[in-house]
């Protein structure tokens, strides 16, 4: 991709797109915000929580993710309708994962709901792949020098989602009380529980 990717760019571009499918009749303004709307809707971080929340308390489902995320997903009612390929990348005491698309933005909206300005920014894009154990640290992410960080490029076609590690101490919690816990930023690696 050449260009300027800033976000004014891509909102001209975006909105170039909306005047042309328009102007020639494929859809209508109107039918254009429902679609927007409705991809939009019930994308929140709290449901990529709910899937670690499930993943934390039932080892099956844990096991299902990892090898299928876009099919465990799923089964709790989310990516219905999306064609992306969804890869659950889990944390460990020695591995820590962080995604980023380099060429843009895609990340798995319906579960981490809008992505954050970092995300879309070049700084972000750029820096995780060369540093992140420095930019990971700017997020305040200061992990052991022995953690192997692992930085996974989403694309149009495979996303990804983090699965952080369980915090300590939380065994007796329940579902909706573990899912209060995870962040966006845990989603995407940029933060732990």
């Amino acid at each position: 991709m050449s260009g300027d990717h800033s976000d004014a760019a891509i909102a001209r571009r975006v909105r170039r797109m909306e005047t042309l499918l328009e102007e020639k009749g494929v859809l209508s303004g109107a039918r254009l915000d429902e679609i927007i709307d409705a991809s939009l809707s019930g994308a929140s971080p709290a449901n990529g929580a709910r899937v670690v929340a499930r993943a934390w308390t039932d080892p099956g489902y844990r096991r299902r993710l990892l090898a299928d995320g876009t099919a465990a997903v799923r089964e709790l009612g989310f990516m219905e309708g999306s064609y992306q390929r969804l890869r659950v990348v889990e944390n460990t005491a020695d591995t820590h994962n962080v995604i980023v698309c380099t060429l843009c933005s895609c990340y798995p909206l319906r579960l981490l709901g809008p992505s954050p300005s970092w995300y879309k920014s070049e700084a972000y894009r750029s820096r995780v792949v060369r540093e992140p154990r420095t930019v990971l640290a700017e997020f305040g992410l200061e992990l052991p020098a022995g953690t192997e960080i692992t930085v996974w490029d989403s694309s149009a076609e495979t996303r990804y989602m983090v699965l952080p590690r369980r915090p300590e101490g939380t065994e007796g919690l329940g579902e909706e009380e573990l899912a209060a816990l995870v962040t966006r930023n845990a989603l995407i690696g940029t933060a732990a529980v």
